[in-house]
């Protein structure tokens, strides 16, 4: 078993978790980069309204998305890419509460998927002036990116973990997680209801 792992990003069109607008995936098999992907979204209803601070950043607007597939439509998609990897994010808590929040408005099961924080993993093994994102990218090689597009924000954390695990010797993602002093965490799912 190699560093297997799926790097995600979300972007969103307001301030609810719930209102993703796209996402962006890269697929890492024994520390090689081999398969990317990204789409739009059309935010869950109720948490379908971009802000114009959300637009500034990552410049996707309600037109952009208005054939794009649901959340609901989008997850197979989503959970087929991802299959049953951990993934990894830069402040993963984000990404995963992004995750968990469209799938309880949506009434989708969310995937319980294990799940690993980038940002953590650079503030233990970078000494950096910032950890944000194109910083940290930056100095696992990879720069020149277009920040705040989803695949490519993806791409970029799934340097930093490629990175990460070569600065520590980590062959996989649980020997990294235990060389930089992180957790890999399970996404909380709610328990049914009895009936």
């Amino acid at each position: 078993m190699g560093l297997d792992f799926t790097a995600i990003d979300f972007e969103t069109a307001n301030s609810s978790n719930a209102s993703a607008c796209a996402v962006g995936l890269a697929r890492v098999r024994d520390g090689r980069i081999v398969a990317r992907a990204g789409w739009l979204i059309q935010p869950p209803p109720g948490h379908d309204a971009f802000f114009e601070v959300n637009m500034g950043i990552h410049g996707i607007h309600p037109e952009d998305v208005s054939d794009a597939p649901t959340w609901s439509a989008q997850l197979d998609d989503l959970s087929a890419f991802a299959g049953a990897d951990v993934l990894v994010a830069h402040n993963a808590g984000f990404d995963m509460a992004v995750l968990r929040a469209a799938c309880d408005v949506t009434g989708d099961t969310c995937p319980p998927y294990r799940y690993a924080c980038s940002l953590q993993m650079a503030r233990r093994l970078y000494d950096l002036d910032s950890y944000r994102l194109p910083s940290v990218a930056a100095a696992a090689g990879f720069s020149g990116f277009a920040h705040h597009d989803a695949a490519a924000d993806a791409l970029a954390c799934a340097h930093i973990v490629i990175d990460a695990a070569r600065r520590t010797g980590a062959s996989d993602m649980a020997e990294l997680a235990e060389a930089a002093g992180v957790e890999v965490r399970r996404i909380k799912v709610p328990a049914p209801l009895a009936a």
